[in-house]
């Protein structure tokens, strides 16, 4: 499993840790911590994610960068929590389609697709079988994609509606009060109002626009993706005694309540 092994053995020597700290700290039995070191054996996701959250480190940097091949100080800003994967570097590959005239397609991935998209959205295989559309207004050079969204928790937006967005490479460049699909290891797809906390914690705070829902908190090191709102579409009509300048202000105390709640957490 690419670099894995090799690795998870680099972080563990350099924290000081023997196999049996490692082991012990997963709930892993010592030989088989051995067998991940040595190649023999390949984890599940949930082990993957049990190691990323051990060391601090996403799972893509794990499997995929050569960690023995980087210079001291990457390796210390790596244990810092600095993790290369959060710029977008080539560690992050997007499985994508395109048309007959070689232009990005919109890939479509519906409510019943969520969950395969859970662990199949880095497989092209899986990504060519779904549906896709294009949006000629939209840049060509940049990538999109459709996700319909579920329940309640981003009304006014409505359940089923289909919401368009760019493919968000620098993860750094998530900004505060506005609105994307992230996808985790854990929730999968989700529609969220977010909070960009990465450089004070490594998290995202994720709010809804549906004030009955609490907002909570994502590690980066969960995330495998960040899509930016750019549109949604929607069949259904909005309330009659919902007007525009209703949900303009919906908006707005929204953004308001999280500037506010940013605020109070800089002033401490």
């Amino acid at each position: 499993m690419g670099h894995f092994g090799s690795n998870i053995k680099l972080l563990r020597k350099r924290r000081g840790r023997t196999q049996d700290d490692v082991a012990v700290a997963l709930g892993l039995k010592r030989p088989t911590l051995s067998g991940y070191e040595n190649g023999v054996a390949q984890p599940g996701l949930d082990t993957l994610v049990a190691f990323s959250r051990y060391f601090n480190v996403s799972v893509d940097t794990l499997i995929k960068t050569d960690l023995g091949s980087l210079a001291e100080s990457q390796l210390s800003q790596l244990e810092r929590g600095y993790d290369v994967f959060l710029t977008g570097s080539k560690l992050r590959v997007l499985a994508t389609t395109v048309d007959r005239e070689n232009e990005e397609n919109i890939e479509m991935v519906s409510e019943k697709a969520k969950a395969g998209y859970r662990s199949g959205f880095a497989d092209p295989e899986f990504i060519r079988v779904l549906p896709v559309f294009q949006m000629p207004f939209l840049s060509r050079q940049k990538k999109y994609r459709s996700f319909q969204v579920s329940g309640d928790s981003m009304l006014p937006i409505p359940d089923g509606s289909w919401v368009t967005c760019e493919f968000l490479q620098n993860w750094h460049l998530i900004r505060d009060r506005h609105a994307y699909v992230i996808h985790t290891l854990d929730d999968g797809v989700v529609f969220k109002v977010v909070e960009n906390r990465l450089r004070k914690d490594g998290t995202l705070r994720l709010h809804s626009l549906n004030p009955v829902y609490e907002p909570y908190d994502v590690h980066i090191n969960d995330v495998r993706e960040v899509w930016k709102f750019v549109n949604y579409i929607s069949s259904e009509m909005p309330d009659g005694d919902t007007s525009q300048q209703e949900l303009v202000r919906q908006v707005n105390r929204l953004r308001e309540d999280v500037s506010s709640i940013i605020h109070r957490k800089q002033t401490k």
